[in-house]
């Protein structure tokens, strides 16, 4: 329990932003937690017309708690903040804490947590890599796991990762984010491994919607998903990551939520690719990011600088890059391959 008033401030109002939101300010209010929740986004009048009519049907239907502080001032947004969560995308990060940046008004001791899933690119650097490089003077986290929205909103429990460089920022962010019966988190001190798996798992997600699209069967997901572990585990302790946190929930309980939920947006594209439609026509038509295709592209080329083999990689680039891919030219690329040990 926290023992005085904290204030959390959200930054993103897209589906995991909203969802944050709704579930930390609405579980304060329920269990009357000492805990003020704030949600930013940079859209002024959308941001007007969620405080005048809180019910949403878009990116989610959901109802926004009254409790829930809403604004498009982001002075006023993170302004004696303790916790700031950046659940914004990949290629807006660094935009967002330049902008915060700019503001001077981050408390000294205020925490920045990556939320996102994705890659920079070209620049190929994590998200916590960038909120580190432009905000150097403050404690830096990330929290990731399974976290389909849709099911959150629904009440369905589920459990997180929440990862920074001392166990004592880990635990504060632990009791300031975790909803009794709902919402469970562990603490890491591994950020690139808990990162690097959360961006990379979405690569494999788009890799199953395919295979689900051209009909390969449960047998081949499951052969994927195995191999696809491989690969995050091959390129992640590359990178420095431990081994404990690609079998845990950031990396392997991530994946298998990922690929093989039709929730997951980046699933939808790999089935909508494996059906034959462009990746412009889904990407304008869901309206929403799917982080997966810019950290294919990332992933690959990071994989090629350091000379590792990452066939579901480069699978999915080729499709994400407009190349026709064929069942066939899938099952060369995964089953036709040098026979080896496992």
């Amino acid at each position: 329990m926290m023992d005085s008033k904290q204030k959390l401030c959200i930054l993103g109002t897209g589906s995991w932003g909203l969802t944050l939101a709704w579930m930390t300010a609405s579980s304060a209010e329920k269990n009357n937690t000492p805990l003020e929740v704030t949600l930013w986004g940079r859209n002024a009048d959308k941001v007007a017309e969620m405080s005048t009519n809180r019910h949403l049907t878009f990116p989610l239907e959901m109802t926004l708690p009254d409790s829930l502080l809403l604004t498009s001032d982001l002075a006023a947004a993170i302004h004696d903040a303790d916790a700031v969560i950046f659940v914004v995308t990949a290629g807006a990060t660094r935009d967002v804490a330049e902008a915060v940046k700019a503001t001077g008004q981050l408390k000294p001791d205020c925490i920045v947590v990556n939320a996102s899933k994705g890659i920079e690119y070209p620049s190929l650097k994590p998200m916590a890599s960038i909120l580190k490089e432009v905000l150097p003077n403050q404690p830096v986290a990330v929290l990731s796991g399974p976290t389909l929205a849709k099911e959150v909103l629904q009440g369905l429990p589920t459990a997180c990762v929440v990862s920074a460089e001392s166990k004592e920022i880990s635990k504060k962010l632990q009791t300031m984010l975790s909803c009794e019966h709902q919402f469970r988190l562990y603490t890491n001190t591994d950020i690139l491994g808990v990162e690097f798996a959360g961006a990379l798992k979405n690569v494999f997600a788009i890799a199953s919607g395919f295979m689900t699209a051209k009909e390969f069967g449960d047998n081949a997901k499951a052969a994927l998903l195995t191999r696809g572990l491989a690969e995050m585990a091959r390129f992640c302790l590359e990178m420095g990551a431990e081994d404990s946190t690609i079998y845990g929930l950031a990396g392997l309980g991530d994946l298998l939520a990922t690929c093989n939920s039709p929730l997951s947006r980046n699933f939808q594209v790999g089935y909508r690719l494996g059906k034959g439609e462009t990746l412009d026509a889904i990407l304008a038509d869901m309206k929403v990011v799917a982080e997966g295709v810019h950290t294919a592209r990332a992933v690959y080329a990071m994989s090629q600088k350091m000379g590792l083999d990452t066939p579901i990689v480069e699978l999915v680039v080729n499709a994400v890059s407009g190349a026709p891919i064929s069942k066939e030219m899938m099952i060369r690329s995964l089953m036709n391959r040098k026979l080896k040990s496992e």
